[in-house]
């Protein structure tokens, strides 16, 4: 033939391929055979696939377009197509006829009021996707696209329906109940499961050819045809727009419609879902930066602060109407990644860091509050220095003497030698003290310390702590005031007796002008009080929960001269607590502190009467009461 013949199967690829095709259009049988036509301009594609599906279901369509040579010119054309069928009359493709078409003066005309409707139709597509593109709400779009089809397509009724898995979702209907809404069906067994299989771009469903009773779509009173076309979102089906028609026949124009509304609305709905999760990003960005414990601000290219977080209200003082628009209140890092630190007026360290937004020159400065750490950091300087100082006096006195009793043992008195290894015991006495200290207060930072609490008498503590500082009491008197018979309590005897004696410690130490250090009981109900008081230099009312924290007492003015590693009463106080028991400092009156260690009343037993005062007298170490 000298017209230009292509033969397609099936799946819409060329089988055949004559020389009048390659005349034609430029490609050769080799070039094209296995694949989609290769001539077909884009603005033409929806119109070529609703020709092939009208030809498919109905009878041949002869239509004047355009094609692109392989040189890519365009050319006027006159297409015919037809079903090209096996000897049993099934479908396996199609026949197009090509040739070069010049108008006639009557067919110009024909064809100019075709070109101008379709132009009509696409500026009224184009003027409702517009429209329709406006709107940022999903649902909102496939409302307004399906009901924008039935002017469109000229279409009865119309719907939408959205893949979900394995089954589809009717999400929107026009002209058809309300009731339908949220209908749900097998995909795979649905019109657009067949129309996917295929591979095509739109399918017609006519009760010529196939029933539709059965279909959710016979809702419609006389439904005869139903198109239906993709909607790609992102590259992938998305879901299908189904126009309904009581007629039996549509046009080729009204499928090209549809295609051409369904990929707009696929746009349309990529641009909402892109729209809704800047939306979802943005919230949950800052939902998380507003629930960040670090202060987080984000700053212009000015080093303007644009953004400023809850936490940044609270480290810094600062409201956001205070901060936004103007320099952060504190320097920032000059160095991407290295942080600094720097302390506010308020008295707070922060450590600042900074990241670069590439593309904008905005800066996100994340910044956190390193007080605590700091004070750590101070504290665990001084403790070293006071650690140093505190061993070095001692060891410095032992090394002393030692050395003296190995180079002059035979020059020194037997009453020298004597007093020399005194003074060495009691050194070493000290720093054993003071390591075994140490060690507590790493097991009391670790929450380890060994305590086995069980019902026990506090009294036979109370005696022994009093037994053994009375002979340290040289200018002191002590005193130890308790009923004769006290209840048993819920305790640990050997940290019981810790306890006490840094309390009794303490209160000798804290009394450098002598006066009475007296441990008293309370017996209530529920509990019993150990309560150590002196009369020393007391305990400002500010500082009475921060004594209890380790190194403190290198801090409190002038305490620091008693000297100490500050350790005593983190360790009693950890003590306590694993007792369940609560410790507590007050202020003595008229002068000095008083202590209040409280243990729990072991219920099994009753509670005693009566009640005596111990003493050591000032000096002697003799009793009074």
């Amino acid at each position: 033939m000298a017209d230009a013949v292509v033969v397609l199967d099936i799946d819409q690829r060329v089988v055949q391929w004559n020389r009048g095709a390659e005349r034609l259009f430029g490609w050769t049988l080799t070039e094209v055979i296995g694949h989609p036509v290769p001539m077909v301009p884009d603005d033409r594609k929806a119109e070529y696939h609703a020709v092939l599906e009208r030809v498919r279901v109905s009878r041949p369509i002869s239509v004047t377009t355009r094609r692109i040579h392989r040189n890519g010119g365009l050319l006027d054309v006159r297409a015919s197509f037809n079903r090209l069928t096996d000897v049993h009359g099934t479908m396996v493709g199609w026949v197009c006829v090509f040739h070069p078409h010049t108008l006639t003066p009557a067919e110009s005309e024909l064809e100019q009021l075709h070109l101008a409707e379709r132009a009509h139709l696409v500026r009224r597509l184009t003027d409702m996707m517009t429209d329709i593109s406006a709107g940022h709400d999903v649902e909102e779009i496939l409302d307004r696209v399906v009901s924008g089809l039935t002017e469109l397509t000229g279409a009865d009724a119309g719907g939408f329906s959205l893949i979900e898995g394995d089954s589809l979702r009717l999400a929107s209907v026009a002209r058809l109940p309300r009731k339908l809404l949220g209908h749900r069906t097998e995909l795979r067994r649905s019109l657009l499961g067949e129309l996917l299989a295929s591979g095509r771009k739109v399918l017609l469903a006519s009760d010529e050819s196939r029933p539709l009773q059965d279909l959710l779509w016979a809702d419609l009173d006389g439904l005869r045809t139903v198109a239906l076309c993709v909607c790609d979102v992102r590259g992938r089906p998305y879901g299908a727009l189904y126009a309904l028609y009581r007629r039996r026949r549509i046009s080729h124009v009204e499928l090209e419609m549809l295609e051409l509304l369904a990929a707009h609305a696929g746009i349309a709905l990529g641009n909402a879902m892109a729209y809704q999760e800047t939306v979802r990003q943005r919230a949950h960005e800052h939902a998380i930066v507003e629930a960040s414990a670090n202060g987080i601000a984000v700053l212009d290219r000015w080093g303007r602060v644009r953004k400023w977080n809850r936490s940044a209200v609270e480290l810094t003082g600062r409201e956001r109407s205070e901060v936004v628009g103007r320099p952060p209140p504190f320097p920032s890092p000059t160095e991407q990644g290295r942080p600094l630190r720097h302390r506010m007026d308020n008295g707070r360290w922060l450590e600042i860091l900074v990241t670069d937004i590439a593309g904008t020159e905005e800066r996100v400065v994340d910044f956190r509050d390193i007080t605590p750490a700091k004070e750590l950091e101070e504290q665990k300087d001084l403790f070293l220095a006071t650690a140093g100082h505190e061993l070095r006096t001692p060891l410095t006195v032992v090394r002393g003497l030692s050395s003296t009793l190995t180079e002059r043992w035979e020059q020194l008195s037997d009453e020298d030698r004597r007093c020399y290894l005194e003074l060495i015991a009691d050194r070493s006495e000290r720093m054993a003290r003071l390591v075994e200290n140490l060690l507590l207060g790493v097991e009391a930072g670790k929450g380890q310390l060994p305590v086995r609490v069980r019902p026990c008498d506090v009294g036979e503590a109370l005696r022994g702590v009093y037994a053994a500082f009375r002979p340290l009491a040289v200018e002191h008197e002590l005193e130890l005031r308790m009923p004769e018979r006290l209840p048993p309590v819920l305790a640990d005897p050997e940290a019981t007796d810790v306890i006490v004696s840094q309390l009794v410690e303490n209160a000798l130490k804290y009394s450098p002008d002598g006066g009475t250090v007296t441990v008293a009981v309370e017996v209530a109900e529920d509990q019993v009080a150990i309560v150590v008081s002196d009369e020393g230099v007391g305990i400002d009312p500010v500082d009475s929960g921060r004594i209890f924290d380790r190194f403190v007492q290198g801090e409190t003015g002038d305490r620091r001269r008693f000297g100490g590693f500050g350790l005593g009463l983190h360790i009693v106080q950890q003590l306590a607590e694993a007792q369940k028991g609560q410790i507590t400092a007050h202020p003595n009156q008229p002068r000095g502190t008083r202590m209040r260690f409280t243990l729990r009343r072991f219920s099994g037993q009753r509670d005693g009467s009566g009640g005596r005062v111990e003493s050591s007298a000032r000096g002697d170490g003799a009793g009074s009461g």
